[in-house]
């Protein structure tokens, strides 16, 4: 499947962008013009039923990766992967080769059960979906009026059939790598709820870099955008 691309830059150097779930590349646009500024070109992807990407009859997580392996260049200097984008950069990375990786508070929940087929769930998407600006606002208040804009229109956006649809779930575990394909970030918030101190600790055993960034939500890149550029300090 060909997603739909955003791009900013037109440097030698590479850098792809994969969001999370609900969001879409337009989530990156601050990174995006940022990383263009230092010489980049910067390619965002929105993964399958997000954004302006196709919708399918059947979703996966091995179909998400393929699709970004369809959409974007191989051997990119750079990978960025935030949540569910982090969890499918980690299956990615072996085919993309990029040169570093980067997984913002990646999905690493160490189950084979997503939380999506949880009791209560249906009620939680419908919930966030249905969000207006006045609630994302209330909920992440260090955001400003283009990221609370963004985010709405990202789940109008959103393909509702996405988890009815999901298929490889219980068979593909959503859980860290058990390796290190290249050299490796992880970038955490401040007491992250997916990636705790033992799957942290893990991680650094295996050579991750792991930093956190002090007072910043799930969203890092959007809670703290200049905590979050100190953090990269030596990645971009």
């Amino acid at each position: 499947m060909q997603l739909f691309t955003r791009e900013w830059g037109t440097g030698d150097r590479v850098a792809v962008l994969v969001h999370g779930l609900f969001s879409s590349s337009r989530t990156w646009h601050r990174l995006g013009p940022d990383l263009a500024d230092k010489g980049y070109r910067v390619v965002a992807v929105d993964l399958a039923g997000h954004g302006l990407s196709p919708r399918s009859s059947w979703y996966s997580l091995s179909g998400l990766v393929r699709g970004i392996a369809d959409s974007v260049p191989v051997k990119p200097e750079l990978a960025i992967g935030h949540s569910l984008g982090g969890l499918v950069l980690s299956r990615l990375v072996g085919r993309l080769q990029p040169e570093r990786a980067v997984y913002i508070d990646p999905a690493f929940m160490g189950t084979r059960l997503p939380w999506w087929q949880r009791a209560g769930a249906p009620m939680l998407f419908h919930g966030i979906l249905n969000r207006r600006e006045r609630s994302v606002a209330r909920s992440n208040p260090r955001w400003g009026r283009d990221d609370v804009e963004i985010e709405v229109g990202d789940y109008a956006a959103f393909d509702r059939t996405f988890f009815r649809r999901f298929g490889d779930g219980r068979t593909m575990p959503l859980s860290a790598p058990d390796s290190m394909a290249v050299p490796s970030m992880m970038m955490l918030a401040d007491r992250s709820k997916l990636v705790g101190k033992t799957m942290a600790e893990r991680m650094r055993s295996l050579g991750f870099a792991v930093r956190v960034v002090p007072g910043a939500g799930h969203t890092v890149h959007r809670d703290d955008f200049d905590g979050f550029r100190r953090a990269l300090a030596g990645w971009a």
